[in-house]
């Protein structure tokens, strides 16, 4: 399964809405698409959605790391041959993850193409079946588009909720109540996006909110361990990862009870699915659960590549996010986008793929 040639070029798609939190604003998708192609003329596809103020990446930062690696990687023939390379290479994967994470899923669609088979086969983990549950992400937005959405939420049927918080608690305050209005029985969690500076000021603020919202997402500055404990202490709390769990040795840096910590594992920033794979069995050996993530925008690559994780730590999964495929995006990559339909559920069915099962309009 000889590689011929790798390239990455950015994805633009417009978004239907702007979609805002505490450290940015978008309206159009920030994505690198790979292109995989073999010496039979199959090409995979991949994606990776870098972000700045997560992994310090950029479009340009992405571009660089093929234009540097492409010789090493296209020496990659076989499933053996690209796990070892992810392990002989953690040091620059964990510097350019989602560059990474955009070849590495290029190469698994190939590799699985040639052999007429899904990536779940090839990898040796369960083939998806059963229903997939998604999370109702509300973004920070005038009282009217909050409520456009929130009415758009009800009518499909979530009752997961994650609540993009701006740090005026009169707004916020407004917005969860509208939720517990709208859904009394809403499971409702916060996501800060590091808008407080310590715990103390992070404790005052989401004190005066809904007291029964179970999770917050990075409240305070990214990596502060000891902040984000007494945070959960305090509060009586869980607290989400993003920002502050990049890569597996993230896990030395958790003390105390386990059931507090809840990483959010999103397949871009961790630097594509073998590593997911590795951060999830992790979770599942010291009995922390994970939420599975994604970034704003992204297309059905991404969505279809997380749903192999979920579908192979259903266990341990307590929350997936995406999966918005045309409802945010003016269009999407492929002809069948994997969206959420009633109740925010994606099934994809039982049927033999062949990688990951899509077929593109690039």
């Amino acid at each position: 399964m000889k590689l011929t040639h790798i390239k990455l070029k950015k994805l633009e798609i417009p978004f239907r809405v702007s979609f805002k939190h505490a450290s940015a604003e978008r309206t159009t998708t920030e994505t690198v698409i790979a292109l995989a192609q073999s010496e039979s003329g199959m090409v995979g596809y991949g994606e990776g959605c870098p972000r700045s103020y997560v992994t310090g990446e950029s479009i340009e930062s992405c571009m660089d790391f093929i234009s540097t690696h492409h010789q090493s990687i296209v020496k990659i023939d076989d499933i053996d041959s690209l796990r070892a390379f992810v392990s002989a290479n953690q040091s620059i994967i964990d510097k350019n993850p989602v560059a990474w994470c955009a070849i590495e899923t290029a190469i698994l669609d190939s590799f699985a193409k040639l052999q007429e088979q899904s990536i779940e086969a090839m990898l040796g983990v369960p083939e998806i079946q059963g229903d997939f549950h998604y999370t109702a992400v509300l973004g920070v937005s005038n009282t009217k588009v909050f409520a456009a959405q929130l009415a758009q939420y009800i009518r499909i049927g979530f009752n997961d909720f994650k609540v993009k918080i701006s740090g005026d608690k009169a707004v916020d305050a407004s917005n969860i109540a509208a939720i517990r209005t709208a859904r009394s029985e809403a499971k409702i969690r916060l996501d800060a996006n590091n808008l407080w500076n310590d715990a103390e000021e992070a404790i005052s603020c989401l004190g005066a909110l809904d007291p029964h919202f179970w999770a917050v997402e990075e409240p305070i500055k990214a990596r502060d361990y000891i902040g984000l404990k007494i945070l959960a202490e305090r509060l009586g709390c869980k607290i989400i990862f993003d920002e502050s769990f990049l890569r597996i040795e993230d896990f030395e840096r958790l003390s105390g009870d386990p059931s507090i910590w809840i990483p959010n594992i999103r397949i871009s920033k961790m630097g594509g699915l073998l590593r997911s794979f590795a951060i999830s069995e992790e979770c599942r050996k010291r009995g922390i659960t994970f939420i599975i993530g994604a970034q704003v925008g992204e297309t059905s690559i991404l969505t279809r590549t997380a749903i192999s994780l979920a579908n192979a730590y259903r266990d341990n999964l307590i929350a997936q996010e995406g999966a918005y495929g045309t409802h945010l995006l003016e269009h999407d990559i492929t002809d069948s986008p994997i969206m959420f339909g009633k109740r925010g559920v994606v099934n994809l069915g039982a049927n033999h793929i062949n990688g990951l099962g899509l077929n593109w309009t690039l």
